[in-house]
């Protein structure tokens, strides 16, 4: 008989509370940039009238598409009925409701005038996809929760399957409409792709299960709880699967802009200029973010370390910024064209290959979004029991009786 698994709330010692009180300032210090930028006006920042989409939306995007794929493990035990995964469900639905909050968090403190947002919410222009994701994001929030409440209580858990189910179409939808509000700028060569959403949707995997694997590994090595072999094996292994995947999209995505005549001087610019977007193209993603991590997942030496796995992890997180700062603000310092196959001519900016630095204050207001989102996930875990109290191989995965054993049983 399969052994029944006990969630517990989490244990804070010392490191606990002062890794908590970290994040703390780090929340602090994001909401004194927002502070800043809104009381001085974004002329403090590195953005301009050409760039206006900067760093904290870096972060965002990276924090709302990582919240989709987060999700992915709770997928795979309720959507397709894996057990091993089931343990892990919990985790996942916070996570990516956490994910998501800390995203949104820097958008809305990145608006200029956050009241605005009221607007933005009770008046739609259905044409427009920014328009879709408020409800995306909030029917996901809305589901992700049902899901976590039907799998917790155990009375309601033969509801979690189609629940999940739900959970699963919505978060692909979601992360489709992130990747196509890129997608459908047709007036920017970077962006205009039907690409860009599926790609999302798979990078989204990577970052999401990168991020989970990381969160899981830290806090059962932190409270000194057993985590099995077999549990890190499987998700290394199919973090690995997602790195690989990511590296082929980009490969079809490049390869497609540059078979279109319009995209080349874009893609020229982009993976041959010598410039920032080239080396965190090819040497943060490409190399550090792709390339290293599946080396350091698949090598007999070190992936089964887990020191090892957990800087592939970073590795991944990192490499999938890097491509986040590519596509979002590379995309915008390469000039519009807004009249394809006309000569325009003046001296506002076209053919002007813009320029953008990060400031301080958008370096903070990021970075604030992402402790936000580790802040209240260990809080989740400290007080609601997210998490098993063992993950040990013969707990997650027993061994089958033995054949002679159950027909023993059988016959008594």
């Amino acid at each position: 008989m399969k052994p029944r698994i006990h969630y517990r709330e989490l244990e804070g010692g010392v490191g606990f509370w002062a890794l908590l009180a970290a994040f703390g300032v780090l929340i602090a210090l994001g909401l004194a940039a927002a502070h800043y930028m809104e009381t001085n006006g974004h002329w403090v920042t590195g953005m301009t009238n050409q760039v206006v989409w900067g760093m904290p939306h870096v972060f965002a995007v990276f924090l709302i598409v990582a919240a989709s794929g987060v999700l992915n493990t709770a997928s795979v035990a309720s959507v397709f009925a894996r057990a091993p995964y089931k343990p892990l469900a919990p985790l996942s639905g916070l996570l990516a409701i956490t994910l998501l909050i800390g995203g949104l968090a820097v958008l809305v403190l990145d608006l200029g005038h956050p009241d605005r947002l009221i607007v933005a919410i009770t008046h739609f222009n259905f044409r427009s996809i920014f328009a879709w994701n408020i409800f995306l994001y909030t029917g996901f929030l809305a589901i992700v929760a049902v899901y976590l409440w039907l799998n917790m209580e155990r009375r309601m858990n033969r509801y979690s399957r189609p629940v999940g189910f739900l959970a699963f179409i919505w978060r692909i939808t979601l992360t489709t409409g992130t990747g196509s509000i890129f997608g459908f700028l047709i007036a920017r060569d970077s962006y205009d792709s039907a690409l860009m959403g599926p790609m999302f949707v798979i990078m989204s995997f990577s970052f999401g299960l990168a991020i989970y694997l990381l969160v899981l590994m830290a806090s059962y090595a932190g409270s000194g709880r057993p985590l099995g072999d077999a549990t890190v094996r499987r998700l290394k292994n199919l973090l690995g699967v997602f790195v690989a995947s990511v590296l082929y999209f980009l490969a079809v995505f490049h390869l497609t802009n540059i078979y279109w005549a319009a995209h080349i001087d874009f893609e020229k610019f982009i993976l041959f200029g010598g410039n920032v977007y080239t080396w965190l193209f090819w040497g943060g993603q490409v190399v550090l973010g792709g390339l290293i991590p599946l080396a350091l997942l698949y090598w007999p030496r070190t992936g089964g370390s887990r020191f090892w796995i957990s800087v592939a992890c970073a590795l991944v997180i990192l490499g999938g910024l890097a491509l986040m700062y590519v596509i979002i603000i590379g995309g915008q310092v390469w000039p519009l064209d807004l009249f394809p196959g006309k000569a325009v001519s003046s001296t506002f900016y076209d053919g002007v290959i813009n320029t953008y630095t990060p400031s301080l204050p958008e370096i903070l207001l990021g970075v604030g979004g992402v402790a936000l989102s580790l802040a209240a996930t260990m809080v989740a875990i400290k007080f609601l029991p997210f998490l098993p109290a063992s993950l040990e191989d013969a707990i997650v995965e027993p061994a089958p009786a033995p054949a002679s054993a159950s027909a023993g049983a059988q016959h008594a």
